[in-house]
């Protein structure tokens, strides 16, 4: 895989938000990679606010991030649950559901290769 070799810059904060029920994400598409913040409200909950739009029973999608506030709990399809709070780095295999824990929100930045998030 070839790269631009030129360095590139975005700020997300200029990328409109896209949301579904209490969870929204921003997305900066570079040269084959994107990088998106993710913030889960107070309240969030995958299986609540996106399962419906993903159309699967767990979130499908494998996830590589950064939680830079709040607090996210995470429960895979064999009811394995970890709690990932500022400055963890997770690795999130797919078939999983997460939701805000406590009164404020979460949010992480993830970085992906390809299409691995779902169509807007």
């Amino acid at each position: 895989m070839s790269y631009n070799r030129a360095m590139q810059k975005a700020r997300l904060a200029d990328v409109p938000s896209d949301a579904h029920g209490l969870i929204s994400k921003r997305t900066a598409e570079l040269d084959g990679v994107s990088v998106t913040e993710v913030t889960f409200a107070p309240g969030a909950r995958w299986s609540n606010d996106l399962k419906e739009y993903a159309g699967t029973d767990l979130c499908e999608l494998p996830h590589v991030a950064l939680v830079v506030a709040g607090t996210l709990a995470v429960r895979m399809a064999d009811d394995t649950e970890e709690s990932f709070t500022a400055g963890d780095v997770m690795l999130l295999p797919p078939g999983h559901d997460a939701w805000t824990v406590g009164d404020t929100a979460c949010t992480f930045v993830e970085f992906s290769r390809g299409n691995d998030y779902y169509a807007d």
